[in-house]
């Protein structure tokens, strides 16, 4: 079954069938902290197939140059989970300096990780970078070159990336 969990600026899809519980031989630290976060999106959580695997939706904010586009990002949960950050990536090309190619993302959050934060901090923190890039940790450092100097120019981009793979 399709479930998918929406919030003001993001939905989170994943799929789950309730007795394939029995067959996960995870950490049960991590189901638990997982669990609980579904449940803080105000959903009653999934259970079972892969909980560990997320995919997730995030609205481009509308006073940026992703006004408009829907960014799609995989999530990956480690079995240590909380202990370590989640990986995420952009499934979705963008035109950002904390972005590379592939979708990685030079994210605060994720390298001084805690284990009180949440997939969904993570997730606003994204949020927060499309309209606020980290310019002292450039993933793509071209690109963080044309936001320093010509701002119109990357907003322009940006915009155009947006329309060409977003909507």
């Amino acid at each position: 079954m399709i479930r998918a969990i929406s919030h003001c600026r993001f939905t989170i899809t994943f799929s789950f069938s309730f007795f394939l519980l029995l067959k996960l031989k995870r950490n049960d630290m991590a189901l638990k902290r997982i669990n609980k976060e579904l449940l803080d999106l105000k959903k009653d959580p999934p259970i079972g197939d892969d909980l560990f695997h997320w995919r997730a939706t995030i609205m481009g904010p509308s006073d940026s140059p992703y006004s408009g586009g829907v960014f799609s990002l995989a999530i990956h949960v480690p079995e240590d989970y909380p202990f370590k950050p989640p990986k995420v990536y952009f499934t979705t090309r963008v035109y950002h300096p904390n972005v590379s190619r592939n979708g990685e993302m030079s994210l605060d959050v994720l390298v001084s990780w805690i284990p009180r934060y949440t997939i969904s901090k993570v997730l606003l923190s994204i949020y927060s970078l499309l309209t606020d890039p980290d310019l002292d940790n450039p993933l793509d450092p071209e690109i963080a070159g044309v936001y320093k100097t010509d701002r119109t120019r990357y907003e322009a981009t940006a915009r155009e990336w947006t329309r060409k793979y977003a909507m």
